[in-house]
């Protein structure tokens, strides 16, 4: 069983900052982790591994330090590693990526599953993973939350929904997201670390994958963040005395005069 599971390193959210200057997230100084939901990906990937045999290749979209988060993914049971790494993938939205992920899974050829988490944090679209299975033309199931069994041509699980779950099953080549209820992901085991540590990553190019350029990166987006900024905190407040029928009473005509 051939399984690609994608990975994303994102600014740790206890440490996002904007540059004023730019309105963009800074990222210079701040802590790149790997994406909470892909740890899941990467988890359910290396399950399905262990529990059917074949591989699990970690696959990556972004700049050259992105290779750490591959490490990562080594260290945690991942066989092999590619990053997708130009300057013309700079900018991308969410259709942009999406083309450009899916031109890089046809680079690496034939595949049995591909794993996503449901959403990255950065960007909380949850875009991603459906549009790489339209782009493959493969079916897809977002929010897998349990994982029953695994064959040549089907996979069988559920799928989180608002009240409850469906049991369904897809065919294979498909793809799945899934939520972080579908497992606990493992710590890097010290053979993991060790074979993480001397990895190579393959790396693609724009001219690897021989992608249209009017697809790439800010070129290709559809849309475009024209500005990014913290909200305005403001502590206006106000006070209520009295009894607790007269402060009902200032409190409902305070929400009127706010119609």
């Amino acid at each position: 069983m051939k399984i690609i599971v994608c990975v994303k390193q994102v600014p740790d959210a206890k440490d996002v900052r904007l540059d004023p200057k730019t309105n963009t997230m800074a990222r210079e100084g701040v802590q790149s982790i790997m994406n909470p939901y892909d740890r899941h990906a990467l988890e359910a990937a290396v399950q399905l591994k262990e529990q059917y045999g074949g591989t699990v290749t970690a696959l990556t979209m972004g700049p050259p330090q992105a290779e750490e988060t591959l490490r990562e993914a080594v260290a945690c049971g991942a066989d092999d590693a590619v990053l997708v790494s130009d300057r013309a993938f700079a900018g991308a939205d969410t259709w942009a990526t999406s083309y450009t992920l899916a031109m890089a899974v046809r680079k690496l050829g034939d595949f049995d599953l591909i794993v996503c988490g449901k959403q990255a944090i950065d960007g909380d679209t949850a875009q991603v993973g459906p549009g790489l299975a339209q782009r493959l033309d493969i079916p897809y199931v977002a929010y897998a939350r349990k994982i029953h069994s695994c064959t040549a041509d089907k996979i069988r699980l559920e799928r989180l929904m608002d009240d409850g779950y469906d049991l369904v099953e897809m065919r294979l080549p498909g793809l799945l997201t899934v939520v972080k209820e579908v497992n606990e992901p493992r710590v890097p085991s010290l053979k993991g670390k060790m074979k993480a540590k001397s990895l190579k990553a393959t790396v693609l190019t724009a001219a690897d994958l021989q992608a249209d350029p009017a697809c790439l990166g800010l070129r290709g987006s559809t849309t475009q963040v024209v500005r990014v900024f913290s909200p305005e905190f403001k502590a206006e407040r106000c006070m209520l005395t009295g009894t607790a029928a007269e402060q009902v009473d200032q409190l409902l005509n305070k929400l009127e005069s706010l119609l």
